[in-house]
């Protein structure tokens, strides 16, 4: 506790009572007999396109694309841009078969991707495989969550071992159980303005100060190592990134809006067209991040190998050093 920064965490648990008081008291907002599942897990399916555009863009674009895909272009170049064909492919498909499936759910009340399977084919077993198989995908989602959550406790200065390394994350998942268990959706549906907010203010920021510290999106791809602005060849026998690329936007393009998490925002709409706004708007939100990619790809040093290889100590030391020069963090102790 002795390199804690009081700063940020004065910030951060202020952030955190309002977000925590804002889930607790949203079982008073639109308020319904949270008894009933539909009220409680779709929030009575009365969202407008406004808030089922930040709960959607809040579920889809929060530590996956902060983390994951950021640290996949860092470390692999190229192929992590995957992410910007899989905005083409799925919001075609969102647009195109997401309203009627809204509908089909609405008309017969069904809440979950299994309801809707059982519903439309009949087949128990089917309905079954589509329910392990959300949760099982959810899993690494989740797990992912977490991880950015610690590395944010982490950043605040705030370390140790064993059982109090956890305890944190023990803490706020337990206050987010309770408040999602009071308040069903309504809960994220109420945050989500406030951390979408801070998502959008933080990705600008990010784009804006990068762009400043390199002069220009120029500059920042001519820091660009050359191995890692294409896709690398494959090896003899091997089609390589070559496949990898196309099939990893492919099937995150398939698989987008199927997510438990994706799928209960769409079905809390309260029209299909809200559905269909809502896929007009979020390419939007997806552009930002592509910005915010291209800029973070600047940051790895000339030299520094291609994934899947290991960085050498000796290029992680360049990297260090080129992030803190290009992160307007003040150079004096105590700041």
């Amino acid at each position: 506790m002795q390199n804690v920064n009081w700063v940020a965490l004065a910030i951060f648990v202020l952030f955190f009572v309002v977000i925590t008081s804002s889930g607790f008291a949203a079982a008073k907002w639109r308020k319904g007999d949270l008894d009933l599942l539909h009220e409680w897990g779709l929030g009575g399916r009365r969202f407008g396109a406004v808030i089922t555009w930040l709960l959607l863009g809040g579920d889809l674009y929060t530590a996956y694309t902060f983390i994951a895909v950021p640290a996949l272009v860092f470390g692999a170049g190229a192929v992590g841009f995957f992410a910007v064909p899989l905005a083409i492919v799925a919001y075609p498909i969102f647009f195109l078969v997401f309203p009627r499936i809204w509908y089909f759910c609405r008309k017969h009340n069904y809440i979950t991707a299994g309801d809707f399977v059982r519903g439309r084919f009949g087949n128990r077993w089917l309905a079954l495989a589509v329910t392990i198989t959300g949760i099982v995908a959810t899993m690494p989602y989740l797990a992912l969550q977490l991880v950015g959550l610690q590395v944010v406790i982490g950043a605040l200065g705030i370390s140790g071992t064993g059982f109090a390394a956890d305890l944190p994350l023990i803490i706020a998942f337990a206050i987010l159980a309770a408040f999602t268990y009071s308040s069903g959706l309504r809960a994220p549906a109420s945050i989500a303005i406030v951390k979408d907010a801070l998502i959008y203010i933080t990705a600008f920021a990010a784009v804006v100060v990068i762009l400043i510290e390199f002069g220009g999106f120029s500059e920042i791809f001519a820091a660009v190592p050359s191995p890692k602005l294409l896709l690398a060849t494959p090896g003899p026998g091997t089609t390589g990134a070559y496949s990898a690329y196309p099939t990893l936007a492919l099937g995150s393009a398939l698989a987008l809006f199927l997510y438990p998490h994706s799928l209960t925002g769409i079905l809390s709409a309260r029209s299909g067209r809200a559905v269909r706004q809502n896929a007009a708007l979020l390419p939007g939100i997806h552009w930002c991040w592509a910005c915010l990619r291209f800029s973070v790809s600047s940051l790895s040093p000339p030299g520094s190998p291609t994934f899947p290889n290991t960085p050498t100590a000796s290029s992680s030391s360049a990297t260090t050093s080129r992030f803190r020069r290009s992160s307007c963090t003040p150079s004096h102790p105590g700041s």
